[in-house]
C-alpha cells in the first residue's frame, strides 16, 4: 500500500485533464493518454483510480478540505468575472456557475459517509 493510504483522492486539477481529454475525445475522436498516477489535493501521488469528483466518494480529509477551499475560489473568481465590463458571459451565466461551486465546496465541507 502507497503513503497515501487507502483513501479516495482528489485530482490537484480537480479533475480539468480528464474533463479536457473528454472534449477533444468528443470533438475530434482523438485524446491523449490517461496518466497513470496524479498529484492530489493533499500532497500525494495516486493512481487516476484512486480520486473521484465526486464528495460523497472522497474520504481523504486533507483532499476534502483542499477541494472545498478550491470550489469556493472558483465560485469567487466566477462571481468577478460576471461584473467584468464587456465580458461574453453574462452576469447570470456566472452566478449559475458559481452557485454550482458553492453547492460542490458546501458538499465537500461535509464528511465522507
Amino acid at each position: 500500500m502507497s503513503a497515501a493510504g487507502p483513501h479516495i483522492h482528489v485530482d490537484v486539477k480537480l479533475g480539468a485533464d480528464v474533463a479536457s481529454r473528454g472534449i477533444l475525445a468528443a470533438t475530434f475522436g482523438l485524446a491523449a493518454d490517461v496518466p497513470a498516477t496524479i498529484d492530489t489535493g493533499c500532497g500525494a501521488r495516486v493512481p487516476l483510480a484512486m480520486t473521484s469528483t465526486q464528495p460523497e466518494k472522497v474520504t481523504c480529509l486533507p483532499c476534502r478540505d483542499f477541494a472545498h477551499g478550491q470550489h469556493l475560489r472558483l465560485a469567487t473568481q466566477l462571481d468577478e468575472l460576471g461584473r467584468l465590463p464587456g465580458s461574453v458571459i453574462t452576469p447570470e451565466q456566472t452566478a449559475a456557475a458559481a452557485a454550482v461551486h458553492r453547492d460542490m465546496a458546501g458538499r465537500f465541507g461535509r464528511p465522507a459517509k
